[in-house]
């Protein structure tokens, strides 16, 4: 090999070596295609996150020796009750997460990931604040938990957002805690707060749907196929902010 070459290789190695590591579950809490999707958000974000997933049956488990080094954790959608996910994350997973966003660590949660930064059941990392079914509240422009989309104010600006029965935010008026996105209700669609000396990002909706997502459940017009990454990205990159 040349000293060129070399030269060129030791150069991707050290870009590669400066890029932040994200923890990425993926599991029975997880649903299909909820986790790759995740992935695929944080590896094209801004940081260009190094990704690896975590879970009972990946070759990395949930342990705070597995999260040395790892500057994200992000926990994905699902498709079971919150109660249910709660229940086979287990108490053990739990303590792990909440021991590494304390300790400095950041978290995303997309959303059964939001619901289970709640309280309640949940991690309680939006303590005192919370989640809640945005289905349920007075205003919601769908009452069914099946797949659709929503409209939410993102930053000033008006975005529609494929959408799986995900939660709306409580806020908890805390310091560093910051307001992206909401529902046309008013209720908070995406949020960022502190935890301990880490950092807390969540959302409701999925910015990281991909198109095959609004085939699969049969939304049509200009809704299908529209790409919301950048929301994801703009989540990511508070989250990240100190």
């Amino acid at each position: 090999m040349s000293a060129v070459s070399v030269v060129a290789q030791n150069t991707r190695g050290d870009k590669r070596a400066k890029r932040p590591t994200a923890l990425v579950y993926r599991g029975p809490v997880s649903c299909q295609g909820c986790s790759e999707a995740t992935a695929r958000l944080l590896r094209t974000s801004r940081d260009r996150f190094v990704v690896h997933y975590v879970g009972p049956r990946e070759a990395r488990k949930l342990t705070t020796a597995s999260l040395a080094g790892v500057t994200l954790y992000a926990q994905p959608g699902g498709d079971s009750s919150v109660k249910k996910a709660d229940q086979l994350f287990g108490k053990a997973a739990k303590r792990v997460i909440k021991t590494f966003v304390k300790g400095g660590g950041k978290y995303l949660g997309i959303c059964e990931g939001a619901y289970l930064a709640g309280s309640g059941p949940g991690m309680g990392l939006l303590s005192p604040g919370n989640t809640g079914q945005y289905i349920a509240t007075k205003g919601a422009t769908t009452h069914s938990p099946a797949d659709t989309v929503v409209q939410v104010t993102w930053l000033g600006k008006r975005r529609t957002v494929f959408f799986q029965d995900g939660p709306y935010i409580l806020a908890s008026h805390t310091r560093g805690e910051r307001v992206l996105a909401r529902y046309t209700n008013g209720k908070i669609a995406a949020l960022v707060k502190n935890y301990g000396a880490g950092r807390v990002g969540v959302v409701g909706p999925h910015p990281e749907a991909p198109a095959s997502w609004f085939r699969e459940a049969g939304i049509s017009g200009k809704a299908q196929g529209r790409n919301t990454a950048d929301l994801g990205h703009q989540l990511i990159n508070a989250t990240m902010a100190s």
